[in-house]
């Protein structure tokens, strides 16, 4: 069950809001005042936070910085105020959706299913760009690699080359290939290109480390193995 925690100090809308979202099959938790939905946020496994921005104590442009300081999880703004600095600052703050009462229950929901599915895609996009071999992990879509929990400096041509390989992993990639899909077919440099950096890499990502993850097979290429 998808958990949503309402901020939101009138206490009849959060009432109405909570009874429709449990209608529809959601976890809900209120909270009454912004400090207090904070503390819920840092306490408690929330998948999507409806938050108003006129809060007393703590209002819910402040809630909402706080929160980006640690989470990413869906925020959908409610707000009376129809102003467009309003909107902009809370989208610029890191909302993912605002909402101006009074609104339909039904685009509240909407609004609501959209940012849950986006947070879906999202999660999904990070899990599948890892690749994690022992204590190698890279992510296509951070472009970043880390060996033993430390991030590694690549070059664009090296990162290209290593994930090529990642993805081939166990399949011996002879030179030609290896040049003809990280150089292109109109490189004329020669095969010793892929040696170069494969040199490069072994020096990043094994040598330090006390690893080894690139094998090179004699008169042919380059294989990466599971450990």
């Amino acid at each position: 069950m998808e958990r949503i925690l309402i901020i939101e100090d009138e206490e009849k809308i959060a009432r109405f809001i909570e009874l429709e979202l449990i209608h529809e099959g959601y976890g809900v938790i209120k909270a009454f005042n912004g400090r207090d939905g904070l503390e819920l946020v840092k306490t408690q496994p929330f998948d999507l936070v409806l938050l108003d921005i006129m809060l007393p104590g703590l209002n819910g442009i402040e809630v909402l910085r706080r929160i980006r300081q640690f989470s990413d999880m869906p925020v959908i703004l409610l707000t009376a105020r129809d102003a467009v600095v309003d909107k902009v600052t809370g989208l610029d703050g890191g909302a993912d959706d605002y909402i101006t009462k009074p609104f339909a229950i039904e685009e509240l929901l909407a609004r609501i299913r959209v940012a849950l599915r986006k947070r879906d895609f999202h999660n999904t996009l990070e899990r599948t760009s890892k690749i994690v071999l022992g204590a190698l992990c890279l992510d296509s879509l951070k472009r970043e690699v880390w060996v033993k929990d430390t991030l590694v400096h690549l070059t664009k041509r090296e990162f290209d080359l290593l994930h090529y390989l990642l993805r081939n992993k166990n399949v011996v990639l002879s030179r030609e290939t290896i040049l003809e899909e990280i150089w292109g077919y109109d490189f004329s440099g020669g095969t010793n290109a892929v040696d170069v950096y494969i040199r490069h890499l072994r020096a990043k990502i094994e040598e330090p480390f006390g690893l080894k993850f690139i094998y090179t097979v004699r008169g042919v290429g380059y294989v990466i193995k599971d450990e």
